[in-house]
C-alpha cells in the first residue's frame, strides 16, 4: 500500500461580489469553513491558476459576471495506505466531496509520496 498526494479542482460559485479578490477570499473562506466543520482540516485550500490564452502565464482562476463569480479552487489531500492511484482518487473525492456536496470536483494530479517508515529505514 502506498501514500499519495491528490490534487482536486473545485468550481466555487460566489454571489454578490464586486472584485476578483473579494470572490477569491469568500470562496477560500467558505470552502475552508465547510471542510473544518466536517473535521477535514487536513485538506489544503488555495485558489487555482489558469494559463493566459495569449501568453501562457498563470493567473488566479476567477471570473466575474453580473456580480457573480466562478472561482477555481485547488484542494490537496494526503491519502494514506491506498492500493493504487485510482483508489487514492476515490478516497480523496469521497473525503472532500461529502462536505462540499453540490460542488463540481475534478482530479488534477495524483503523486505517490514516500512512506514515513521507508524514510526511517534509509
Amino acid at each position: 500500500m502506498s501514500n499519495y498526494l491528490v490534487a482536486l479542482e473545485a468550481a466555487w460559485l460566489v454571489r454578490d461580489v464586486e472584485s476578483v479578490d473579494d470572490a477569491i477570499g469568500v470562496a477560500v473562506s467558505e470552502a475552508g469553513r465547510r471542510l473544518n466543520e466536517a473535521d477535514k482540516e487536513f485538506v489544503d485550500v488555495e485558489v487555482g491558476a489558469t494559463p493566459c490564452p495569449a501568453c501562457g502565464e498563470p493567473f488566479d482562476s476567477a471570473f466575474i459576471a453580473a456580480s457573480t463569480a466562478l472561482v477555481g479552487l485547488m484542494l490537496e489531500i494526503d491519502v494514506f495506505n491506498a492500493d493504487s492511484e485510482e483508489h487514492a482518487t476515490r478516497i480523496a473525492k469521497s473525503e472532500v466531496g461529502g462536505p462540499l456536496r453540490d460542488v463540481p470536483l475534478d482530479v488534477i494530479d495524483v503523486v505517490e509520496t514516500e512512506d514515513d517508515e521507508d524514510e526511517g529505514a534509509r
